[in-house]
């Protein structure tokens, strides 16, 4: 079964939707191991909103903070302090979609970030989208990920930027699972459709 870390380039690039056709394309579970603020509408809740199979199970964050801010500083907040140790991975015989929180070096600690989180065995989808700096933030991300042995993807969020995706294309040689476009909006149809474009790239990985 296969394990995904959707991770981004930076915050609100669309993490949560990539993970929400994801999770619908592979019928797979989802974890959010770290949810930093608006916990009525957190992540986990969006995404169950938006996934149609009855197959998906959602699964508790190991840390619901209430501050939307990085979370090592949100626990701090609610007086909590967040270890490694206290995350644990869910059991589950079904794929499962991992979502983190911003960044990779988001830290969670004084000493550790979002980084610490990825196990050796999990395959990472770096969601990227376009804006002054971002080919700075991909290539940060995915040569990070690269250097440390990950098997690393990318799917683009937002309108194509052809300069930009070919030289991060160039200079990482990434395989790219496809595009989610600005769309209108997104619900439970527009998921579908973008799952079922995704589902064989997916499959490969």
């Amino acid at each position: 079964m296969k394990k995904l870390f959707i991770t981004g380039i930076s915050t609100d690039v669309g993490k949560t939707i990539a993970s929400a056709i994801i999770t619908e394309a592979l019928e797979a579970d989802y974890w959010k191991p770290i949810q930093a603020g608006d916990l009525n509408n957190c992540d986990t809740k969006k995404v169950q909103r938006l996934v149609s199979n009855s197959k998906s199970k959602f699964f508790d964050n190991s840390f619901a903070l209430n501050t939307p801010m990085s979370p090592h500083a949100a626990a701090e907040i609610d007086g909590l302090k967040i270890n490694l140790s206290d995350i644990s991975e869910p059991k589950t015989k079904n794929h499962l979609v991992i979502e983190g929180a911003g960044g990779l070096l988001v830290p969670f600690n004084k000493k550790q970030t979002i980084f610490d989180l990825i196990q050796l065995d999990y395959k990472v989808i770096v969601v990227s989208r376009h804006y002054l700096g971002s080919i700075n933030h991909t290539l940060l991300t995915v040569n990070l990920l690269k250097e440390k042995g990950f098997d690393v993807s990318i799917i683009y969020s937002g309108n194509k930027h052809e300069t930009t995706e070919d030289i991060i294309q160039k200079m990482t040689g990434v395989k790219v699972i496809g595009r989610i476009a600005e769309e209108p909006y997104f619900d439970k149809n527009v998921v579908k459709e973008y799952a079922n474009q995704f589902k064989v790239e997916l499959e490969k990985l």
